[in-house]
């Protein structure tokens, strides 16, 4: 597996949980499994194992100094160590501005991946994840006569098509592309590089994370203008809903919560509640009445426009709402704004904090997702688990994973519809015993690794053509 993340050394959003849990899943399917990412500056030294010395990674008439570590864990956890480019504060860049060099930093990992695959973990499939990793099959075409790749298939997962690694024509040279591949058909988009296009056009499979949002990126709507070369690979396109780590997510075992609770007991989810109150300055009082939660990227994608648009009428309702997360500077200012104006009534952090995340997921009564589009989820499958009844726009993985009876759903992307949804949440609430079920009913799912680890693996059998 080639990926820009991996819970639990570097992680941005859902792709480091995917990536951090389908490793081990896969091997209880028989599969051996590697994953490489970059060892960023914020993942320290210590506890990791030098296996590689001498990585030298060409690209065009540049050299770049590489060597390999290996984390500790349940299969192989290598990560490229290039300091000069990945020994920074960030994994993508900084007070939301991309590094510009990007393009030469995630070159350099996708070339080295082969190296790894070359000298250190013989591979049969390049399990490639989201734009950082698509080169992996354009630069197999150059070593297309290679015996180590006879025979080596790649899968490309798009785990969010809104982030495409678009870069200007001039950095093929830098990069070492081969120009010829600089097509409709191949990586050129509107004149630009697309690293998610290299992927899209050169990889074996391609999947994506959920069979709803397979369907939705062949539509001009979703498919940030690549829809039409999705539809033309439709036939080796396939949607697999992402898993959950039900030994990180789980009320009856968490290590984060303040007190446990399970499906047969749920005394301790009102104690979780309580002490999430205390946390974030909210009234004591307001135990009586909903608790609302966001654990989320503050982007565009994640509707938090029509959060602003009806914070005032949430309120109103005598509820409170609580937030976490990071990303735009306007989005966060927005939940700034938001706490500022109803105090006492809504409260937000900024920044990652998976502790606060665990509980704010045990401590909140309902959970408000209502993206844009949304790849996967995985907040709304966590929610089900912690009883925390989930709010969502019928989109994505929400559409696939929230069902009726065991949360809400919206589909028309406006704060009117929203706010129809939270109030009929809102209703629910005040029956109790209805409540109760509904909450039990959520914590019933079972959305675990083990049926995704075995489609997965599946599909690499296919890839391989075998039985």
């Amino acid at each position: 597996m080639v990926s820009s993340e991996a819970a639990p050394l570097a992680k941005t959003g859902g792709l480091a949980d995917v990536v951090g849990s389908l490793p081990a899943a896969l091997q209880a399917c028989g599969d051996d499994v590697a994953v490489l990412i970059p060892r960023y500056g914020s993942i320290a030294l210590k506890g990791l194992r030098r296996v590689f010395d001498h990585l030298p990674v060409r690209l065009g008439s540049a050299r770049y100094d590489c060597s390999l570590y290996q984390a500790p864990g349940e299969f192989p956890f290598y990560l490229l160590d290039c300091p000069p480019l990945y020994g920074r504060k960030g994994l993508y860049g900084e007070s939301g501005v991309d590094y510009p060099d990007n393009h030469i930093r995630f070159a350099v990992f996708c070339r080295a991946a082969l190296a790894v695959a070359r000298g250190v973990f013989k591979t049969d499939v390049f399990h490639c994840h989201d734009w950082q990793a698509g080169l992996v099959p354009a630069y197999l075409q150059t070593f297309a006569g290679d015996p180590t790749f006879l025979g080596v298939k790649t899968l490309f997962t798009i785990h969010n098509l809104g982030y495409q690694g678009l870069f200007p024509k001039t950095i093929l040279p830098e990069v070492g592309l081969d120009a010829a591949l600089f097509r409709s058909d191949g990586f050129e988009f509107f004149g630009n590089v697309s690293y998610i296009k290299s992927g899209i056009a050169f990889a074996g499979a391609i999947s994506t994370v959920s069979p709803a949002y397979a369907r939705e990126i062949q539509t001009p709507e979703y498919g940030f203008g690549l829809d039409g070369i999705l539809r033309s690979r439709a036939g080796v396109l396939s949607g697999i809903l992402n898993g959950v780590d039900y030994r990180d997510w789980n009320p009856e075992t968490d290590q984060f919560i303040p007190a446990r609770f399970s499906a047969h007991d749920l005394g301790g989810k009102r104690v979780c509640k309580e002490r999430l109150l205390a946390e974030l300055g909210l009234p004591p009082e307001a135990i009586g009445r909903p608790l609302l939660g966001i654990v989320s990227r503050f982007t565009r994608q994640k509707g938090v426009e029509l959060i602003a648009e009806i914070a005032a009428d949430i309120v109103a309702q005598d509820v409170c709402l609580v937030a976490l997360g990071a990303g735009d500077p306007k989005c966060e200012e927005s939940f700034l704004r938001m706490a500022a104006e109803f105090p006492g009534r809504i409260a937000a952090r900024i920044g990652f904090d998976n502790a606060l995340a665990h509980r704010i997921e045990a401590g909140a009564d309902m959970f408000l997702m209502p993206s844009r589009y949304e790849p996967s989820g995985l907040n709304q499958m966590y929610s089900l688990k912690y009883g925390t009844v989930p709010v969502v726009r019928a989109t994505g993985g929400l559409d696939d994973t929230i069902e009726e009876g065991a949360g809400f759903k919206f589909r028309e992307y406006s704060g009117a519809a929203l706010l129809e949804a939270v109030r009929a949440a809102l209703e629910a609430f005040e029956n109790p015993g209805a409540w109760r079920e509904m909450m039990l009913r959520g914590m019933a799912k079972e959305f675990s690794w083990k049926t995704s680890a075995a489609a997965y693996s599946a599909l690499y059998q296919r890839l391989l053509g075998r039985p």
